[in-house]
């Protein structure tokens, strides 16, 4: 333990001076009659799990599978729910692994925190316990690791150690301020782990422009390029005759494989951040999106074979990576896939009103048919890890109570100006501008993401009118029910003027949804339903974080729009949206918009604010003439919208 605090200690002086420190590592007496050989190793490994401790499920097609049981009405079951991923599978799933495999390292790439309500209510501290019954060999920081600042990571820190179980935290391009919480021996560049004899380096990178930028580390708080940083730190340690090298990056797939071109002596990526699912046609079969192989080889600068791979997200899977190293530490091979965890036990809808489960030769035909990939594991939940999580789930049903702000007045919720679909409010409410707590969303939004000019929002992912009084995390959660996240597109004003053409065609040309009805911040304009698709919306202006004055939309300049990961994807009609978005043109926060509405109800609340209706030039649209012709603004007397 001794030897652990003095490198952990030179370690982060190594970070701080980014200087070439020769740390010197004695785990065996009898180093210098040590001889060279080849080994295999398994990385066990995940990233991105976001505060994500709870199983899923998803939807699995059992049509052609005759099985026996029978809706209510008779009729043969099409679908069934199949429960996946979460940390009680996960944690067995890693620890039978670990037991069937030899010389395994279990690593954590990042972004473990932030993105449901176990860190909204506990702020690391169920994500810290989880992974602790999993114990990993190490743990690389990601962006959203510094959401609440450098204090707020180092809390975290002292709760993933707080155990026997001791993880060390990696980022060699990070440079603490002079007065970061992290100065304490928090954060190392890299670790060495030995393996019958042989000694493994592994190195964090965490992605600089993007944490600086989108997260919130503290002033004077630096990350230093990741190619020169892990190149550094690859020759520091091959100098100290370390010849095989993992790199933990959260850096994004696409990164990883431009990073591992201009590199050298570096043998395998363990990557995160961008959330990409690796694999074969087992997922894309069951609705997932893998795109690309698991592991990907591709090589580095001087042609030798590196292998990369990444985990997905939310704790949905777990990947296993073998590499056989020769006695120089070359990589010769390297395989595996990632593992889905899925309970056996399948519910169908047997009636409007009740769910069932399958039983005896029904669950084995799921099962086989399920399990005749190797990616897919049926897998018993580790009742250590369920127990756990039920514990902080009796308090969280508790703790939404939480009052988190206060509401001025009553907040109504409309789609197109004069729908009246309110149920709080008279329809005269949100005659002439529409919704209150809709617009009062799209500004939420913006204001919580700092790299934001406009915010905008669809009707229908606003969901309940909201009352006067306190305000509590259930409310919020209620008022944003999907699990949508917040992502951020740099688009032309033409493009964005484009945006509200289509939104609006979803529902008045193509029968679609009025929930596509756009709200703004930042974006105002006015509505003419009457009018032929392209001519709809006019006098667009912009005021960027409402930060200065309404000025025009210039159609041909950039700006960052931050909106709900739905119609960024091209959803409810949002097409251009989902053009940008298509082309990869997009980032995505993995900020749940619940959670985005929250942080800005208690920014309100810690500058002694309510929520409260917005200014009158705030409201996205400040002129709607319906479909009839009727103008809202001038007539009182118009008929629906």
């Amino acid at each position: 333990m001794k030897n652990l605090f003095k490198l952990s200690i030179l370690a982060t002086a190594c970070t701080t001076l980014l200087a070439g420190c020769n740390i010197e590592i004695n785990t065996n007496d009898d180093d210098d009659k040590h001889q060279a050989q080849a080994i295999d190793i398994t990385i066990l490994h995940m990233n991105d799990h976001h505060s994500h401790v709870a199983a899923d499920d998803f939807d699995f097609d059992v049509s052609s599978l005759n099985l026996s049981a029978k809706t209510e009405g008779d009729a043969a079951i099409e679908e069934v729910n199949v429960t996946y991923g979460g940390f009680p599978m996960l944690v067995s799933l890693f620890n039978q692994e670990s037991s069937n495999n030899d010389n395994v390292l279990k690593l954590h790439s990042g972004d473990a925190i932030t993105g449901t309500l176990y860190y909204s209510l506990y702020k690391g501290e169920v994500d810290a316990a989880v992974m602790n019954q999993v114990c990993f060999d190490a743990f690389a920081l990601g962006n959203h690791e510094f959401d609440d600042g450098d204090a707020g990571l180092a809390n975290f820190l002292d709760e993933l150690n707080s155990t026997g179980c001791v993880t060390p935290a990696l980022a060699a391009n990070l440079v603490p301020a002079a007065d970061s919480a992290l100065n304490n021996g928090y954060v190392q560049p890299y670790t060495i782990v030995e393996k019958q004899g042989e000694k493994i380096g592994i190195i964090g990178i965490d992605i600089a422009g993007k944490t600086k930028n989108s997260s919130q580390p503290d002033d004077g708080t630096m990350f230093l390029d990741e190619t020169t940083t892990a190149q550094q730190y690859i020759d520091e340690l091959t100098d100290m005759g370390v010849n095989k090298i993992i790199l933990m990056t959260h850096y994004q797939y696409a990164n990883d494989l431009t990073l591992v071109g201009n590199l050298t002596g570096v043998d395998v990526v363990v990557g995160g951040d961008s959330h990409t699912l690796l694999g074969d046609s087992t997922f894309s079969d069951l609705g997932f999106n893998p795109i690309a192989e698991y592991p990907t080889r591709v090589t580095d600068k001087s042609g030798n074979q590196v292998c990369v791979v990444q985990a997905w997200e939310y704790a949905h899977v777990m990947g296993k990576l073998n590499v056989s190293f020769d006695k120089h530490g070359k990589v010769q091979s390297c395989n595996g896939e990632p593992i889905m965890p899925i309970s056996e036990q399948y519910v169908y809808e047997f009636s409007d009103s009740e769910d069932r489960t399958l039983t005896g030769q029904d669950m084995e035909l799921v099962t086989q048919a399920l399990t005749s990939h190797s990616e897919i594991q049926v897998v018993q939940a580790d009742a250590t890890t369920s127990a756990l999580i039920a514990s902080y789930d009796q308090k969280v049903d508790a703790l939404k109570q939480t009052i988190i702000g206060s509401v001025s007045t009553d907040l109504c919720l409309e789609r197109f100006p004069g729908q009246a679909r309110s149920t709080l409010c008279d329809a005269s409410a949100t005659y002439a501008n529409g919704s209150d707590i809709s617009n009062l969303v799209a500004k939420a939004f913006m204001m919580v993401t700092p790299t934001a000019d406009i915010g905008i929002q669809n009707g229908g992912g606003v969901r309940v009118d909201v009352a006067a009084g306190d305000y509590t995390i259930a409310d919020a959660f209620t008022l944003l029910p999907f699990s949508n996240t917040l992502v951020t597109l740099d688009m032309t004003g033409q493009q964005i003027v484009d945006v509200l053409e289509d939104a609006l065609s979803n529902a008045l040309d193509n029968n679609g949804s009025t929930g596509s009805y756009p709200y703004a911040s930042g974006l105002r304009y006015n509505v003419d339903a009457s009018a032929a698709k392209g001519s709809r919306v006019s006098n667009v202006e912009v005021n960027a974080r409402l930060a200065g004055d309404w000025t025009a939309i210039d159609t041909s300049a950039t700006y960052t729009v931050v909106t709900n990961d739905f119609i960024a994807s091209g959803q409810d009609g949002y097409t251009t949206f989902g053009a940008v978005f298509n082309a990869g043109d997009y980032v995505d926060t993995y900020t749940e918009y619940a959670q985005g509405f929250i942080d800005y109800v208690e920014m309100l609340t810690e500058n002694n604010m309510s929520l409260d209706k917005l200014p009158a030039e705030e409201y996205s649209t400040q002129k709607y003439i319906g479909r009839d012709g009727c103008d809202h603004s001038t007539a009182t007397d118009c008929t629906s919208y």
